[in-house]
């Protein structure tokens, strides 16, 4: 991923191809030794082509993956949200005067 993001940056700051030289000069700029085999594979795999398309296409995609844990969690949330609040509420005054019962408190 951080050679990746190494491309990404450069692309950003105007290297429409950048090499493997320059993906390897910033990595090394902030202490990370890159692999040279990585570098060229990540550089071959994205030699000439634009960076803009391959985002788009990638959000495409994103977009068709399923979510359907962030759906079910907030109807349980729904229906049950305000039976669970007057519990949580009880536990906490609970919590608060079980120190009492130390013996001891703030400004003792």
């Amino acid at each position: 991923m951080k050679y990746l993001a190494a491309y990404l940056l450069l692309n950003a700051g105007g290297k429409a191809n950048p090499s493997a030289d320059e993906v390897k000069s910033l990595l090394s700029s902030v202490g990370i030794d890159a692999d040279e085999e990585r570098v060229s594979s990540l550089i071959s795999a994205l030699a000439e082509k634009n960076i803009e398309e391959l985002i788009a296409e990638g959000k495409e995609k994103m977009s068709s993956v399923p979510t359907g844990g962030a759906v079910a969690a907030s109807a349980g949330a729904a229906a049950g949200g305000a039976a669970e609040a007057a519990p949580a509420e009880e536990k906490e005054e609970e919590k608060e005067e079980s120190d009492d019962d130390m013996g001891f408190g703030l400004f003792d």
